[in-house]
């Protein structure tokens, strides 16, 4: 399932030690020799391994990995740069982020940009069986994640919580840090958006907590991949 060998150890190694890990891991690699599961095994951890817990100025919380082929890769919400077809949470993430801060409509779904920048882009459950959304729901991913969310609710500087839909507004009370700012809209999906997703600001709020306490703001304009 890939390492993790940057500051997050000394955070959550400790879970790999624990009983509930060692019947995921062997849950996971099962699934991965019978099945397709996304996203790659060795891209799991991308979102630690791509934004170390020292730089974590925001997190994004999303519920699994898209399930289609070849979208996932250990980002939430993002997808490989050469995704053509872009899922539609994602698609409304990017028209939130027009109507707030005036970001164009990029031709590709590749957050890492975010994630270089200290945007933890974190799913409670890492893995998922391909086409079958939510069925590596309940095996033990959640306590993982709710280790890093608490590693990040710890740390003693402003940190963003961008919570998302239910699921993600559940680990709300997780999050006791007074120093922290969470935000909390329904999810970008098209059955929720409209809910009050779109509008919600969360991008420019997120810039003026920020700079209001004296950190960088994030640059969310996702550069458009070269075409030949």
């Amino acid at each position: 399932m890939g390492a993790i060998d940057n500051d997050w150890l000394p955070a959550v190694g400790a879970e790999f030690k624990k009983p509930y890990y060692k019947e995921l891991y062997y849950f996971v690699m099962d699934e991965y020799s019978k099945h397709v599961v996304y996203p790659p095994s060795d891209e799991i951890f991308n979102a630690l391994h791509l934004t170390p817990l020292s730089k974590v100025k925001v997190v994004i919380l999303g519920q699994d990995p898209y399930h289609n082929e070849n979208q996932a890769m250990g980002l939430s919400f993002s997808v490989k740069p050469d995704v053509s077809e872009l899922p539609p949470s994602l698609i409304n993430i990017f028209r939130e982020l027009h109507d707030d801060v005036g970001c164009h409509m990029p031709n590709n779904g590749d957050l890492t940009k975010w994630a270089d920048q200290g945007v933890l882009l974190l799913n409670t459950v890492l893995t998922v069986r391909a086409h079958q959304a939510f069925s590596h729901k309940g095996h033990g991913w959640e306590q993982f994640t709710d280790a890093i969310i608490n590693a990040v609710n710890m740390q003693d500087r402003p940190v963003v919580f961008m919570l998302w839909g239910s699921p993600a507004q559940s680990k709300s009370f997780m999050l006791d840090n007074p120093g922290h700012l969470v935000l909390k809209a329904p999810h970008p999906s098209p059955l929720s958006a409209y809910r009050g997703f779109f509008g919600c600001r969360h991008f420019s709020k997120c810039n003026e907590f920020l700079e209001s306490h004296g950190e960088t703001p994030i640059d969310w304009q996702i550069e458009d991949t070269k075409t030949n």
